[in-house]
């Protein structure tokens, strides 16, 4: 099972990687653009070291405040919340929170 999940954030933080770099690609060119929306959607799903790296590498929307706020939270989020999951499992992560919570 951690397998799986490693897998899902490996394949999220290539995809958020390669749409910030497409994203700068289209905005050079004037062509159409990622929404910010979707950005931010892949970030949360698990992609924010792989969107934070795009933005540095591309340098793109390294001077919005909102993707320069917003990124590194949503990656503490995704550190704090699915990268455990992959360490130690789904069921074991559960557990874990659930134990803590009603402690």
């Amino acid at each position: 099972m951690n397998i799986l999940i490693i897998i899902y954030l490996l394949i999220i933080n290539i995809f958020g990687f390669s749409q910030m770099l497409y994203d700068k690609k289209q905005a050079k060119a004037s062509q159409q653009r990622i929404p910010e929306k979707t950005l931010f959607l892949v970030a949360a799903l698990g992609g924010a070291l792989g969107t934070f790296i795009g933005m540095q590498v591309a340098r793109h929307k390294t001077k919005h405040w909102s993707f320069l706020i917003a990124i590194p939270f949503l990656f503490v989020l995704n550190v704090v919340i699915l990268y455990p999951m992959a360490i130690f499992g789904i069921n074991n992560w559960i557990t874990y929170v659930i134990h803590f919570l009603t402690k």
